[in-house]
């Protein structure tokens, strides 16, 4: 009897250490895939384009600033045990439903621009029209979802589709031949430094619900509080190494291009530079390769932004259910949807907008978040927060209301103010 005991708990052990890591994957590729969207991808290779080699040093900035942003969240929300929202509001009545109504419309907005960006990514991988790839994507998008396995469903294939981003990328670097040795040079001693460039690429890849994505699907897997506290922290920078990764080497893939001297077109607002990129490097197939990557990108961007907003509804019903929850997000990808088809408008101007407004909602989430590090340790489990990482963050949060105010002339420019 002992014997069946013990093998018993070794099995148990076994399987919450499977499942812990198989939370802790699923929260890495959520959030590397949610930030390297397909405006993200339009941005990098307009940058790489305009400013060459010294662009390297913009990469690395945004994934220094990412590094300090998304610990601070992971760690608050962990030790918390509450989602974003609810944080908010036990710091600062009323902050939290203030945060939940400013994610889920712009989860909204960003999940117009991301079907947006699927029906571009299907468009050059099977010469499909836009709205009917950004159709075909938001079906796909709503048949997880409506699934009766829709967690594992969206686990499984953001994983496999963060890879098949990643090594087709990787290829495509590969074989454009870019100068590694002078980008790695300017990554950290840049001949020029652009910060409308860093600014715009932070924003569009650690804004509005981008922030909470990985830390919310962590909370809805049950790891949190102290006892996961460095297993939270060690996928907090797997994330952050994962998108590290994949934004160095689209930056690669394209500066390989542009260094060779091929002229990117961006004069016409809706040529895609990076397309061009890929299929210079690689002809036809980097073509279809860049259609992968992109629609790959839109559509675990789509599922990212529709999970992590509709996971702020627990701010107005705290006790809807997951299957609820579900419901509630094909609903908002629908929406979505409808609106991208109605609107008529070019998907880049959309992808514009998106990145722009991106930068509205990163200050006041992490302006709450610093308030709470600073003074409301009793919410974060009782115990010491660290120090180095609220100076931090408090200077990141400083930045981000700089980009906010650099992000509201792109919007007004797209409603024609």
């Amino acid at each position: 009897m002992a014997e069946t005991l013990t093998t018993g708990a070794d099995r148990s052990a076994t399987d919450f250490a499977k499942s812990r890591r198989s939370s802790l994957i699923a929260a890495i590729f959520l959030m590397a895939t949610s930030a390297i969207g397909p405006g993200f991808i339009t941005q990098t290779a307009t940058f790489t384009v305009n400013l060459g080699s010294a662009f390297a040093f913009g990469i690395l900035a945004s994934i220094l600033i990412d590094f300090v942003v998304q610990l601070n969240i992971w760690r608050m929300i962990a030790l918390s045990r509450l989602n974003a929202s609810a944080l908010a509001n036990k710091a600062l009545p009323g902050s939290g439903h203030l945060l939940a109504v400013l994610v889920i419309f712009g989860g909204l907005v960003f999940n117009v621009g991301n079907i947006a960006g699927s029906g571009l990514g299907l468009n050059a991988m099977l010469d499909v029209d836009p709205k009917i790839g950004g159709a075909v994507s938001a079906a796909i998008a709503l048949f997880i979802f409506g699934s009766k396995r829709a967690g594992m469903a969206v686990d499984r294939m953001i994983v496999w589709l963060g890879i098949l981003m990643i090594v087709l990328t990787v290829y495509v670097a590969f074989v454009s031949g870019p100068p590694v040795a002078e980008a790695l040079r300017q990554s950290v001693f840049p001949d020029s430094i652009n910060f409308a460039a860093i600014t715009t690429i932070v924003g569009g890849t650690v804004g509005g619900y981008i922030t909470y994505a990985g830390a919310h699907r962590l909370l809805d897997k049950g790891t949190v509080g102290l006892e996961n506290i460095n297993a939270v922290n060690k996928g907090a920078l797997s994330g952050i190494a994962v998108t590290g990764l994949m934004r160095y080497v689209l930056f690669l893939a394209v500066l390989g291009v542009v260094s060779s001297g091929v002229a990117i077109d961006l004069a016409n607002k809706n040529a895609n530079p990076a397309a061009q990129a890929f299929q210079a490097a690689a002809g036809s197939f980097g073509l279809r390769a860049f259609g992968v990557v992109l629609w790959a990108a839109a559509i675990t961007s789509v599922i990212g932004a529709a999970y992590t907003s509709m996971s702020f509804l627990q701010a107005f019903k705290p006790n809807i259910t997951e299957r609820g929850r579900n419901w509630a997000t094909v609903v908002f990808i629908l929406i979505s949807l409808v609106v991208y088809l109605a609107m008529g408008t070019a998907p880049a101007a959309l992808l514009v907008f998106a990145g722009g407004f991106n930068g509205l909602i990163l200050p006041l989430g992490l302006t709450i978040f610093m308030y709470i590090g600073w003074t409301r340790a009793d919410l974060l489990g009782g115990v010491p927060y660290p120090k180095w990482l609220l100076v931090l963050g408090s200077l990141v949060c400083l930045l981000s209301w700089y980009m906010a105010a650099v992000s509201i002339k792109p919007i007004f420019a797209f409603i024609g103010l």
